[in-house]
């Protein structure tokens, strides 16, 4: 793991299919860390265990399902949280303990925003990070592309585009410091936001999202 923000370690990178690379990411608070997303690197545990361990492991939608959610919550005691629409899903390797249904602060610092589009259940997380940084994590909902674009994440015949596009004017209205993603095909998968860039970030990936077949 790397430490890329005062109190948030990246994992290494995975690539589970082709020209997909992936993080997951660890947040550290007083009241419990929380694991964002999915990792399968069994050595990464162990750096996770002298950080604190993980509380919460919460995953942004039904791709990052895998054995290692069983392995993360069977070694730290996490409580997993999903969305309420992935549960079928979720129920091939666990029950979560905390299920997302609308936006809600599910912790302290921590808010899940449900965000349909990429997959009926994707939900980004809005956290006010310790030292006054704000932190969004978007899952495949947009991905940080090549040249540090910003794409939505589309998929034909699993995506629902209309939902996606309204899903996209929602996030716009943010004011992200730093924005990360799960899944990522450039150098990679967070990046700064500075002089309230993030609108036009997201205007892009809505202009590509509409001309894209």
């Amino acid at each position: 793991m790397k430490q890329v923000q005062s109190d948030l370690w990246e994992t290494e990178v995975e690539s589970p299919a082709p020209g997909l690379t992936t993080h997951a990411y660890l947040l550290i608070r007083d009241d419990g860390n929380v694991l964002f997303y999915n990792t399968g690197h069994g050595h990464e545990l162990d750096r996770m265990a002298e950080l604190g361990g993980v509380a919460y492991h919460f995953l942004s939608h039904q791709d990052e399902l895998g054995a290692s959610i069983n392995t993360i919550r069977e070694r730290f005691g996490a409580k997993l949280g999903g969305h309420v629409e992935e549960q079928e899903a979720f129920a091939r390797y666990c029950i979560p303990d905390i299920l997302f249904k609308e936006r809600q602060q599910v912790l302290s610092n921590v808010e899940a925003i449900p965000t349909p589009g990429h997959s009926p259940g994707s939900t980004c997380f809005l956290v006010r990070a310790r030292h006054g940084r704000t932190y969004l994590f978007t899952g495949d909902t947009l991905y940080l592309s090549k040249g540090g674009v910003w794409r939505a994440g589309l998929v034909p015949g699993y995506s629902d585009r209309d939902a996606l596009i309204e899903t996209l004017h929602l996030l716009r209205e943010f004011e992200p410091d730093v924005v990360i993603s799960s899944a990522f095909n450039g150098d990679a998968g967070f990046q700064e936001i500075t002089g309230g860039e993030w609108p036009q970030y997201v205007d892009r990936a809505l202009a590509l999202l509409r001309h894209k077949s």
